[in-house]
Parts: structure tokens; sequence; C-alpha cells
């Protein structure tokens, strides 16, 4: 009993801060570079296609595509989704999957497409990684083939560190 409760409680460590972002890094300014750039106002989106990278704070983002969309009146973030090799990165954590999908609103970040979240020789996958940025609470669900793993070092390089 006591061997699952501390494996509850580093995975429950270990997710969400591979995604967790300072409460500062909304207010840093959010740039994103690519290859082409195709934006509709009348559809409050932006395209940005080829070797994306998005940053914001110590955050950074990586895909072949990403798709931002605004509210209706285009000052806020309602979505941003990123497809194709995407990968999360923040200090030592990293987070991959072949799909994302940022919900400000909901603020969680969701990550399929053989999803992984490593932090050190630490990983977590399963069919897709629910993280909710602020809540520091993350879900690891399964699917009909896919099932939800965790490899853990206990007293690794990253042992004691704070996510």
């Amino acid at each position: 009993m006591r061997g699952c409760l501390a494996l509850c409680l580093v995975l429950l460590a270990l997710v969400p801060a591979a995604f967790a972002a300072p409460p500062a890094t909304s207010r840093e300014p959010l740039k994103i570079k690519s290859d082409t750039l195709h934006a509709d106002n009348e559809k409050k989106t932006a395209v940005f296609e080829g070797k994306v990278v998005a940053r914001q704070g110590d955050l950074t983002m990586y895909s072949d595509r990403l798709v931002i969309s605004y509210t209706a009146d285009g000052r806020e973030l309602s979505r941003a989704e990123a497809f194709g090799n995407v990968r999360i990165l923040q200090g030592t954590r990293q987070g991959t999957g072949d799909h994302a999908v940022y919900e400000p609103k909901d603020a969680r970040i969701l990550l399929d497409g053989s999803p992984r979240v490593t932090q050190g020789d630490d990983v977590v996958t399963g069919k897709l990684i629910t993280y909710y940025v602020n809540e520091q609470k993350s879900v690891v669900t399964s699917g009909p083939s896919v099932r939800v793993e965790a490899v853990i070092h206990p007293g690794g390089k990253d042992a004691g560190a704070k996510p």
C-alpha cells in the first residue's frame, strides 16, 4: 500500500511538472517562429507551419503546425492546437506526442498520439495525458491497446528536486 501511494505521489509530481508554468509566464509575450503564417482575421485564427517554435517564459513548444484561435473580440487566446512532432520543454521536463491541445478556459493541456512525459530518467506514457495547469493535477488514461505505464527511478538525479 505504501509503495502504491508513493508511486501515485511521484506520478502526480512528474506529469504536471512537464507543463507547469509559473504564473508570470502568462503575462510574458508569446513568441512564435515558423516557416509560414496564415492569419484569418475574420475566423480569428492564425496557422503557423514548418518548424514551429513557440516560447512563453521558460516554456517552449515545438511542432510541425500550430493553429491559434482567438476569442470573438480577438483579444484573448481561446485555443492552441499543435500537430506533428510535438515537443514541450520546461527545464529538465519534456512532454512529447503527435498532437497537443491547450485550452486556456479550462486551464488544461491534452497530449495524445503516443504521449510521453519525462523528467530525468522517469517516464510516464498512456493513450492521453491531461494536465490541469492551475490545479497541479494530471490524468493519464489508457485505451483499447495502450495501457498507462510509468517507470520511476527512486533516488535518481532528479529525486528531491521540486518540479
